[in-house]
Order: C-alpha cells, then sequence, then structure tokens
C-alpha cells in the first residue's frame, strides 16, 4: 500500500482535476468558485440566452416611397415649350436635362429657373415647380421629371451572401428580405446564419430565420444602410474524458449540456464519469443571485455546474440545461482509471525492476 501511494503521488497521466478536487476548490471549501449541482431551480434560473432583435426605431421606420427624391438622386428633366424657337427648345425639340445631380444640400440647377430644392420632393412635385419657375420666361412650359432609381438611396451588403455590393433601394427592394434577395440571398448555413443592419451609430442584429417567422423583423431599409451577414461565433470548450476535447462552434441556435456533449462524441464509456459532468462558467450577477438564493452576491461570479447523468431525472437535466457562449464543458475521469493507473505504473515499475536485476544476474554470472 505504501508503494501505490507512492506511485500515485508520482503524478500520473490525466486529462484533468478529478470530481473530487473540484469539489475542495469550492467556495464552500475556501476555494474561488461556487460548485453548484443542477436541479430544477438552475435549469430555469440560467436558462436566459441573450436575445437578438430590432430595436422600435428600425421596426417602426415606414417603407420609403420610391417618389421621394433625395439628395445624390440623378434626375432627367425634359422641357417642351410653346413657341417654335423657345429659350431652352428649337424647331418644337424638346430640351433633355439628362443625369441632373442633386446636391448634397438637395439642390439642382435648371437653366431659367435658377436653384431649385429637389430633395423631399416627388417628382410630380417638382415638375410643378420648375413648371412655375419657368412660366415666367416661356409661354405654357411643359415639364416631364424622371427620378433615376436609386442613385441616392442605397445600402451596402457584405458577408455571406451570394453577391456583395452596393444595391439600390427601389420599389421592390425596400425591405430587408428583398435585399437579401437581390444580393444572392444567404449563403452560409440558416439555423446559425445572424444578420446585423448598421443605421449611423445604431446596430441590430437578428437570426436569419426569424426574419420568416416573425413579419415585424422585416423592417424598411433606409439610404446608407450597412446589412452584414456571417456566421454564429458562439462556441464552448469540450475537455477531459469526451469523444473529442476541442473548441465547438454552436450549430443551432440554442445547445443544451445533453446536445454539446452528443455533439462531441459522447462519454468515453470507458474512462468517463457520469456523475462528474461539468460545464464550468462566469456568471452575471443578477443569474448567480437567483442560482445561489443569496443577496450578497457582487459582481461576475465563477460557478462550476455539476451534472450526474446516472440520476433518475439526469438526462432530462442535461437536456434542459443551456449551453452558452464561452461555457467549458468539462468531464471527470471514474475513480477507478486513476487506480488503474497506478496499478499499472507500479507493475510497469517492477517488471523493469526485475528486467534489470536479471540483466545484471547474467553480467556477475559472466
Amino acid at each position: 500500500m505504501a508503494v501505490l501511494a507512492m506511485v500515485a503521488g508520482c503524478g500520473l497521466p490525466r486529462s484533468g482535476p478529478t470530481k473530487r478536487e473540484i469539489f475542495a476548490g469550492s467556495v464552500q471549501k475556501k476555494g474561488d468558485a461556487f460548485v453548484v449541482t443542477v436541479n430544477d431551480h438552475v435549469t430555469r434560473a440560467t436558462s436566459l440566452v441573450p436575445a437578438l432583435g430590432f430595436s422600435s426605431e428600425f421596426k417602426n421606420a415606414g417603407a420609403l416611397g420610391s417618389d421621394i427624391i433625395r439628395p445624390g438622386d440623378t434626375l432627367g428633366i425634359s422641357v417642351w415649350e410653346n413657341v417654335d424657337n423657345g429659350i431652352l427648345t428649337t424647331g418644337g425639340v424638346p430640351a433633355g436635362l439628362q443625369n441632373v445631380q442633386v446636391d448634397s444640400n438637395g439642390m439642382i440647377f435648371i437653366p431659367y429657373a435658377g436653384r431649385i430644392r429637389a430633395a423631399g420632393n416627388s417628382p410630380e412635385a417638382l415638375r410643378r415647380i420648375i413648371t412655375e419657375k419657368l412660366d415666367a420666361q416661356t409661354p405654357d412650359p411643359q415639364v416631364l421629371v424622371t427620378r433615376l432609381a436609386g442613385d441616392g438611396a442605397t445600402v451596402s451588403v457584405v458577408g455571406g451572401v451570394g453577391a456583395q455590393g452596393v444595391f439600390p433601394i427601389e420599389r421592390p427592394t425596400r425591405t430587408l428580405s428583398a435585399m437579401l434577395a437581390k444580393a444572392g440571398g444567404v449563403v452560409i448555413e440558416p439555423e446559425v446564419a445572424q444578420i446585423t443592419v448598421i443605421r449611423g451609430s445604431r446596430r441590430g442584429t437578428i437570426w436569419f430565420q426569424d426574419l420568416f417567422t416573425h413579419p415585424e423583423l422585416d423592417i424598411a431599409l433606409r439610404a446608407g444602410d450597412r446589412i452584414l451577414v456571417q456566421e454564429d461565433t458562439r462556441a464552448f470548450t469540450a475537455l477531459g474524458a469526451t469523444g473529442a476535447q476541442s473548441r465547438i462552434p454552436f450549430r443551432t441556435q440554442t445547445l443544451s449540456a445533453l446536445e454539446a456533449i452528443a455533439q462531441v462524441g459522447g462519454l468515453r464509456s470507458n474512462v468517463a464519469d457520469p456523475t462528474g459532468v461539468f460545464v464550468f462558467r462566469n456568471e452575471p450577477e443578477n443569474i448567480a443571485r437567483t442560482v445561489l438564493g443569496r443577496d450578497d452576491i457582487q459582481g461576475p461570479q465563477r460557478i462550476a455546474y455539476v451534472l450526474d447523468l446516472t440520476e433518475p431525472t439526469g438526462m432530462f437535466l442535461a437536456r434542459d440545461f443551456v449551453i452558452r457562449d464561452g461555457d467549458t464543458v468539462y468531464v471527470t475521469e471514474a475513480p477507478f482509471v486513476q487506480w488503474n493507473k497506478t496499478i499499472s505504473a507500479l507493475t510497469g515499475s517492477l517488471s523493469s525492476a526485475n528486467a534489470l536485476g536479471t540483466a545484471a544476474d547474467n553480467l556477475v554470472g559472466n
């Protein structure tokens, strides 16, 4: 037994701390982390997942009218005069003023009419304004104003779409879903695709799938909007006696402890301790207070949640316990594993000693 204790204390290889060692490091035993057994109360208290969505400012913005002129738009203006040789026309041929740019102040210049405010008017309203201005210069002028679509009202779409670029806001593409379709659609896995809309200093992010299950999220676009399509960046780390030890990205919007274990190949049946499945997390103050039932908690707390899959309700609790971004899922080794390692190390050492002794005897005999 003394030899066994000596061998066990020599630092045998293992995947991490034992269940006993984790409990020994708890706050209850003067450590720096709370160890909490998962039950129904804990699963409810920790089930909060940061919600994605748009603010009311995004959702309440009405669709842009396609006929409203904005700074940066390019207009086409044609003028007919009721005389053979007018101030702008000759021989009855209309005067065409193409590619008239609306400047940053919303103004345009028309010969004999001067500078006119175009931004904020519809083409029809601007037609009447130009007609009134020219009427003092030529009898009964006829004016046609057309807006060359989208030159001023554009959005940029980047990330996981079929065709990144700058696109005009036109009648068919006034909303987020329509603009994504215009950009070739989302080309990453729909379940983990996130859509971010940046409007000035404000931004909002939603799940791509929610765009179609919640119609209110299909917001109207505004000139200058930036749309970013990217894959969910959340991940958890799996360590210990699991089928794989690595950083694992989320593949669904929500992930339970049971799904996380399955995602890494399950427990290694020959070494894992199903009573020692831990989830390590820095828990926010409000959740830590609820979980621990204490009002004196200040700031984020280190909490090690422990699941016992051998209990009658263990699988149900693991199914209901939500994994969050940055979590570490750690499965301890069964106690007999260290015992086997100790025996193997001892018998290996004795075999080596016997071999050395035999070799020494042979040398002496020679």
